[in-house]
């Protein structure tokens, strides 16, 4: 299975990255790192995960307050949103 990114979802993972690089060097690679370790559980269990909308799930970063927004489409995840905890919990919902 592969995977791919919604644009805004892979601006909301770059930003997240240039935060964390300039609150601590190196914590910006630490953060991409974890999200890259989601989407591979993730895309080892694609249905795990519970159910955020309809048609999409949710995956819990495990050091970092984001989880993954994606939807499984055939043989592709589609990461749909890089969500930060305390966000409103669906302003992505319209990306899909």
């Amino acid at each position: 299975m592969t995977f791919s990114f919604h644009p805004l979802a892979k601006a909301e993972i770059q930003d997240a990255v240039e935060y964390y690089e300039q609150e601590q060097a190196g914590l910006g690679v630490e953060f991409l790192e974890e999200m890259y370790a989601t989407i591979q559980r993730v895309l080892q269990f694609p249905t795990a995960w519970p159910q955020s909308s309809r048609h999409s799930r949710r995956c819990l970063a495990n050091r970092f307050p984001y989880g993954i927004i994606y939807e499984i489409r055939d043989s592709e995840i589609l990461i749909v949103a890089v969500m930060h905890h305390s966000r409103k919990p669906t302003y992505w919902a319209d990306r899909l």
